[in-house]
């Protein structure tokens, strides 16, 4: 039960990292008539791309909605066809063209059927660098060392891709989750920081702003507290150029996180009590919004007893996760009286 809690949070952080980015470009707010009119006609024209993206993103986002599999079958349907006749086309390596094995996002016979399709097309393009990546969206949760193996490949081969980049990083973090010895936790944390740094070092503008969440909280896994605290305050710093772009309540959120926790590691207490209510000042985010704040400063300020603190940061929380008000109600009445709350998937981001 732990291992699918991890995985599941996992995906939380997988969908939130790709969402917000792509939503714009790909609207599925589709009427019951377009829905109709769209699947009508692929009877006509099979190879409408433009629609099958449209309408794997509408079944998509209408089971999340509803936590139901009353759309999943003509989801996997147009999934298929995607990667037997697009398995080079951006959107084939979306989560919303990705299928769980099990839960309302999938079955088990229908991810196998999936990774089938992916590894035939693998036979036929084996250096097919988009290919490699897409594939290896599919697999990643449930097949990761496969996944991570395809990922390498597609980086050697394109070694500029930012998508192959902050993928293959995400396997090896993804990796560390779950591995037992502290040996192998260090290395696979290294791994990811040298790929992420390594990545980042021509970005300007907006997209190093974009990269710098993950490359901080990098750093900060791979026990690099120097260049933690460059990219954290790097973060801060750019912010607020970028007050009206949907990452701003991140990088609020996470450059606040991160050096609070390194204040805290140093025994500043005072700071990083600071920094949990600067990060609670976030005005929210798709990410934030969705899924709710990072736990981890509150929790670890908990244990040092500081619960004033983290109730006041909870109740800032209140104004952006919306979503979360009972959980935010169960946690703030759990510290109440005299407890800690478990956190669960609010530790693992």
């Amino acid at each position: 039960m732990e291992k699918f809690w991890k995985k599941f949070a996992i995906a939380q952080i997988l969908l939130g990292a790709w969402l917000p980015i792509h939503a714009q470009r790909l609207p599925s707010s589709l009427s019951p008539k377009e829905v109709k009119f769209l699947e009508d006609g692929l009877a006509n024209d099979p190879d409408d791309l433009s629609a099958r993206r449209k309408l794997i993103a509408y079944y998509f986002e209408s089971m999340v909605a509803s936590k139901s599999q009353d759309f999943e079958e003509n989801r996997e349907q147009h999934i298929f066809w995607l990667i037997e006749h697009h398995p080079d086309d951006e959107f084939a390596g979306s989560p919303e063209a990705q299928i769980m094995p099990g839960g309302f996002l999938g079955s088990l016979s229908a991810y196998q059927k999936g990774k089938e399709k992916w590894l035939q097309q693998l036979e036929l393009h084996p250096d097919d660098p988009v290919i490699l990546r897409n594939a290896a969206s599919f697999l990643a949760l449930f097949d990761g060392s496969i996944a991570r193996q395809f990922l390498e490949k597609s980086y050697l081969t394109n070694p500029e891709d930012r998508e192959t980049i902050d993928s293959l990083a995400r396997s090896y973090e993804q990796e560390r989750m779950t591995a037992h010895s502290p040996e192998k936790q260090a290395e696979l944390s290294q791994k990811a920081f040298v790929i992420r740094e390594r990545g980042a070092e021509k970005l300007q503008g907006e997209e190093r702003f974009y990269a710098l969440n993950d490359l901080a909280s990098s750093a900060l896994e791979a026990g690099d507290i120097a260049k933690t605290e460059q990219y954290a305050e790097e973060i801060l710093h750019d912010a607020p150029s970028y007050k009206n772009d949907w990452n701003y309540g991140n990088a609020i959120h996470k450059g606040n996180i991160i050096l609070g926790r390194i204040a805290l590691q140093r025994g500043d207490i005072a700071g990083a009590k600071s920094y949990l209510l600067a990060a609670g000042e976030t005005p929210g985010s798709p990410q934030l919004d969705s899924f709710g704040p990072n736990m981890v400063l509150a929790r670890d300020l908990l244990k040092k007893g500081e619960r004033e603190t983290v109730l006041s940061y909870l109740q800032a929380c209140t104004k952006f996760w919306k979503m979360g008000g009972d959980t935010l109600s169960g946690w703030i009445a759990t510290i109440k009286g005299g407890g800690i709350p478990d956190f669960s998937a609010n530790l693992f981001y």
